[in-house]
């Protein structure tokens, strides 16, 4: 898993910041680790004046799958970060357990096929 964190010319940290980001990421998503291809930060300043102008915007993407992205704003961007992190967690819980697991069984989209399908016909259903 590749992580990527960008950040505009309004935000400081620099290199401590990315490391402090990318190393969190890999903590918190390790279990993905398998299935994520690459993770992007974007942490950005909307400007504006508004008391919650930092932005933080993670976009992850799962290898074959359509990429997912959340956003959070706070007045820090320590919080923007937190806030996104927490919610690109939940929601990659949610897409890996529904791609995988279907009510605690298996997935009808990982069972074998039949090794003869005319056998599968003839038994009785249900």
């Amino acid at each position: 898993m590749q992580i990527q964190v960008n950040t505009d010319h309004n935000i400081h940290g620099g290199e401590r910041l990315a490391t402090y980001v990318t190393t969190d990421l890999e903590n918190s998503l390790s279990r993905f680790s398998g299935w994520l291809t690459r993770v992007e930060v974007h942490l950005s300043e909307d400007g504006g004046g508004k008391p919650e102008d930092k932005k933080c915007v993670i976009e992850a993407r799962p290898g074959g799958k359509q990429p997912v992205a959340v956003t959070h704003h706070a007045a820090t961007v320590d919080d923007a970060y937190a806030g996104a992190a927490h919610k690109i967690g939940r929601v990659l819980d949610s897409r890996y357990d529904r791609a995988h697991d279907h009510k605690g069984s298996d997935s009808i989209r990982h069972m074998p096929a039949p090794e003869d399908p005319e056998q599968a016909e003839d038994e009785p259903r249900g």
